[in-house]
């Protein structure tokens, strides 16, 4: 296949997806949910590449803060950090920019609630582009809010999620909007997803920063900011969490 007739196939699959946000409202419950997929049993943590940060080795929270810049009041052991209810959001010290995102999560079990009170948190990129957690294990919610949606834009491609009390993984990888001195977007943002495994996000263009119930535009920010892990009061597990920046 040709080099122009790639890009024009690129170019169109990204229009249809940026063209299906707008066919539908923030949230709508008639959205279509994706298919359910079986990723497979889980398996022991990921090992870090040799370049990377890691951002939760499973024995303190020395590298995170509250989103008020106090010490990150998660509880940790075992291997792994679970969310205190009200303990509030974290957030690591470090900023990153372009990355690849390694993050294995649990949903408490056994499962509690319905919809988004089930197992619910979320990563964000650049505090405030969020890939959703949340326990979509035979869980039905909006589309665009269950497990690996790009929250109120982008449902993932398929279900992948593992039952509750099962180790999950998303491998995350992101580049941020660029600005200009005026303030003016550049680009847009960009994640390509894969849970457990399988891909749900195909290099997707956000349409800003994510949002409940609305999709507000870009602001310009600066190209580097924090890592959030969501406090919404449910006892979710995070473990493994390592980073790789990427080169502009």
């Amino acid at each position: 296949m040709k080099i122009a007739t790639l890009m024009f196939t690129a170019l169109s699959a990204a229009a249809l997806a940026q063209s299906a946000v707008g066919r539908w409202q923030v949230h709508d419950m008639s959205r279509p949910v994706p298919p359910v997929v079986d990723p497979g049993p889980t398996g022991p943590p990921v090992p870090a590449p040799s370049d990377a940060i890691v951002l939760m080795n499973g024995k303190d929270l020395a590298g995170w803060l509250t989103e008020s810049g106090q010490p990150a009041k998660w509880s940790v052991r075992d291997g792994y950090a679970e969310i205190v209810k009200d303990s509030g959001t974290i957030m690591t010290k470090q900023k990153f920019g372009d990355a690849q995102l390694h993050v294995e999560w649990m949903s408490p079990s056994p499962a509690a609630g319905l919809g988004q009170d089930r197992g619910n948190s979320g990563v964000y990129l650049m505090e405030q582009y969020e890939v959703q957690v949340l326990d979509s294990y035979q869980n039905r919610t909006y589309a665009d809010g269950q497990a690996a949606a790009l929250y109120g834009q982008f449902p993932p491609l398929v279900n992948a999620s593992r039952p509750p009390g099962q180790w999950q993984t998303y491998d995350i990888v992101f580049h941020g909007p660029r600005f200009d001195t005026t303030g003016k977007l550049l680009r847009p943002a960009r994640i390509t997803l894969l849970h457990n495994g399988v891909l749900v996000q195909d290099n997707v263009e956000l349409t800003g920063p994510t949002a409940h119930q609305e999709r507000p535009p870009y602001k310009a920010h600066p190209e580097k900011l924090s890592i959030m892990l969501q406090d919404h009061g449910h006892p979710v597990r995070y473990r493994n969490i390592w980073l790789r920046e990427l080169p502009e």
